[in-house]
C-alpha cells in the first residue's frame, strides 16, 4: 500500500508543468545524502483513487502535472495510480520521481508523461547539476522518452 506524507504545488521538478508534488513514504533506496529521510520510514496518509480524487477537488485548474515522488516499494501501486488519473483526468500529466537505477520491465513507463530515475549520489549531485546521475524523460508522441535533464541545467544564469 502507497503512502503519502506531504504535497505541495511546484514549479522546479517538471519543466513547463505545474505540478503537484506527492511525496510517498516507505522507500527503500535509503541513498546517502538524502535530503528527505523521513520518507524512508512507512508513515502517513493511505495513497489511493480516492487521495487523488481530493487532490484534484483541492486543486482543479491550478496544477496541469501530478508527479508521485517515490513508491519504490510499490512500483504496481505506483503504475495503477497513474493509469487511475490518465483514464479520470486525461487533462493532467502525470510524471514519477523513482530513485532506482532502472525501471523493471513490468513497469508500463507508457502510462507515464514524465519519469525521472536514478538514485541520489551525494558527489554527483541533483537534477541541476550537470554532473548528476539522474535523468528526466518525457515521452513523445511517438511514445518514445526523450532525456530532458538538460532544462534543469543553468536555470538560474543571469542574463548580461
Amino acid at each position: 500500500m502507497l503512502k503519502f506524507v506531504n504535497t505541495g504545488v511546484v514549479f522546479q521538478e517538471i519543466p513547463d508543468e505545474t505540478t503537484l508534488s506527492i511525496n510517498i513514504s516507505n522507500c527503500p533506496n535509503h541513498c546517502p545524502g538524502c535530503h528527505s529521510q523521513y520518507l524512508w520510514q512507512n508513515i502517513g496518509e493511505e495513497l489511493n483513487e480516492a487521495a487523488i480524487d481530493k487532490f484534484v477537488d483541492n486543486f482543479g485548474k491550478d496544477i496541469t502535472c501530478i508527479c508521485l515522488m517515490g513508491g519504490d516499494s510499490d512500483m504496481a501501486g505506483v503504475q495503477h495510480l497513474a493509469e487511475y488519473i490518465h483514464a479520470k483526468y486525461p487533462s493532467y500529466k502525470v510524471g514519477w520521481y523513482s530513485g532506482k537505477l532502472r525501471l523493471p520491465m513490468t513497469v508500463n513507463k507508457l502510462v507515464f508523461d514524465y519519469i525521472k530515475i536514478g538514485p541520489y549520489i551525494a558527489h554527483l549531485g541533483p537534477l541541476n547539476k550537470p554532473t548528476t546521475n539522474q535523468r528526466l524523460y518525457k515521452k513523445t508522441p511517438d511514445g518514445k522518452f526523450e532525456d530532458i535533464t538538460y532544462r534543469f541545467w543553468n536555470k538560474n544564469k543571469m542574463l548580461a
